[in-house]
């Protein structure tokens, strides 16, 4: 797995010991280096203890950070407002994340390539397109990052290897000299918003990724919206850019891409292209790749067909702006909104109503979101996702997609998105099994 000999002899302090710090942990173990740790969660602490039997449990409340040579914390930490942060900073400790420390272990790698991916939506899909076309290409690549794959557990590279990591905003925020061979830019709308000043400052978060590339890097940005616009306008002297936008993709060859079908998908597709062109894959590989990439997970998947009609998962669009592609992207849509609302508006979505046939509304934000959409389409004020999807089947007829799509995080009534997701899919598969059943108990001609 990977390690920095540079950290060897070094003292940090790791703060929140889920997936990340307990892989922050390790990786400071393998370089040599010396942690203390803490959560506020006995049952974290209790985990980390029993993977690193050896490691210094302290309530940072009372940890005396003077010569520690970095503060390493989870990206859920609020750095605008912890009081752990505001310490830090006042006894000048640097701020990091899994990300730098990464950026740490680079020197000691065989020769390779990092390519980085931030944006609000599409950077998931986006990252592993491109993961998908370097390795059907035959290309040694590495998947990892905000995607939920943890880089510092993985093993290092041989030469000319390519690491393609997806980082939220977070993560950028906790890094210091991160420098991307290829950083890469899908677009900015509000998210967020409560970790930054406005727009404005959450921009800057994004800008960052760019601000730390090094001349002979490449930026790529499609330019489709006002902020990556104006980031592609302030690049480093020495970063080569390269601009994309959604309207470059022909839709007579996105036809032919059965897991990127939809304007956002176009913008995605775009960006991918655009950076395997960049490390060297002929567009005959790329073509190829588009065609047999299989999509992700809870991202407009399809999964299922229930008496002709389709079921699509897009429980990842956790924001107006991330549902409204799929609005677009499909026709006689009953569409599945609602959960813990992150804006009390659907002004992303009101354009492309006139492909929903109906609503149905759950979870907390239910009320809101159907009395915003009631002037517009028949709303069903369902509660429960269970009860969405069976009111969605019951209305639907062939042809037509009940479509998970919230518009909000998942928080009030599921750990994740993630979570949502299984619980629609697994809804959709007792629909099947019932149809399949009542099928077979049908009688024959």
């Amino acid at each position: 797995m990977l390690a920095a000999p540079s950290l060897a002899g070094q003292r940090f302090a790791v703060y929140g010991l889920a997936r990340t710090g307990l892989s922050v942990l390790g990786f400071l173990a393998r370089s040599g280096a010396v942690a203390v740790a803490w959560d506020e969660a006995e049952a974290a602490r209790a985990a980390a203890q029993t993977a690193f039997p050896d490691i210094e449990l302290q309530d940072f409340a009372t940890l005396d950070l003077e010569g520690l040579a970095g503060l390493i914390v989870s990206p859920g930490v609020p750095l605008n407002r912890h009081p752990l942060a505001a310490r830090a900073r006042d006894a000048g400790v640097p701020i990091l994340g899994d990300m730098e420390l990464f950026q740490r272990a680079r020197p000691a790698l065989p020769g390779h390539k990092l390519v980085a991916i931030t944006g609000t939506n599409g950077k998931s899909t986006t990252t592993a397109l491109i993961h998908h076309l370097l390795v059907s290409a035959g290309r040694n690549a590495r998947l990892g990052g905000n995607i939920g794959l943890p880089i510092l557990d993985q093993e290092p590279l041989a030469e000319g290897g390519i690491y393609v990591l997806e980082l939220s905003s977070y993560q950028i925020d906790l890094c210091q000299t991160l420098a991307a061979d290829v950083a890469v830019y899908t677009n900015l709308t509000p998210d967020h918003l409560d970790r930054y000043d406005g727009m404005q400052g959450y921009a800057a978060s994004k800008a960052r990724l760019f601000a730390m590339q090094k001349p002979g890097a490449v930026a790529v940005i499609a330019i489709d919206d006002e902020w990556t616009s104006a980031a592609a306008g302030h690049l480093p002297e020495g970063v080569r850019l390269v601009t994309v936008s959604a309207a470059s993709i022909d839709g007579s060859a996105q036809a032919l891409w059965p897991s990127l079908q939809g304007p956002h998908n176009a913008q995605n597709a775009a960006l991918a292209i655009a950076v395997a062109r960049a490390l060297g894959l002929s567009r005959e590989e790329v073509g190829a790749g588009l065609e047999s990439f299989p999509g992700l997970a809870h991202r407009m998947e399809i999964v299922g067909t229930v008496n002709g009609v389709r079921y699509v998962n897009d429980s990842k669009a956790t924001n107006p702006t991330s549902v409204a592609p799929a609005l677009q992207a499909f026709e006689g849509i009953h569409w599945i909104l609602g959960g813990l609302a992150k804006t009390d508006e659907l002004d992303a979505c009101l354009p492309h109503l006139a492909h929903v046939r109906a609503a149905y509304a759950i979870g907390e934000a239910g009320p809101l979101f159907a009395s915003i959409l009631r002037p517009w389409l028949p709303v069903s004020l369902s509660g429960t996702l269970a009860a969405a999807v069976a009111e969605a089947s019951a209305a639907a007829k062939p042809g037509e997609t009940v479509l998970l799509s919230p518009a909000c995080a998942s928080f009030d009534q599921f750990q994740s998105f993630e979570a949502r997701g299984e619980a629609f899919r697994a809804e959709v598969e007792r629909r099947a099994a019932m149809e399949r059943r009542s099928a077979m108990e049908r009688p024959g001609p």
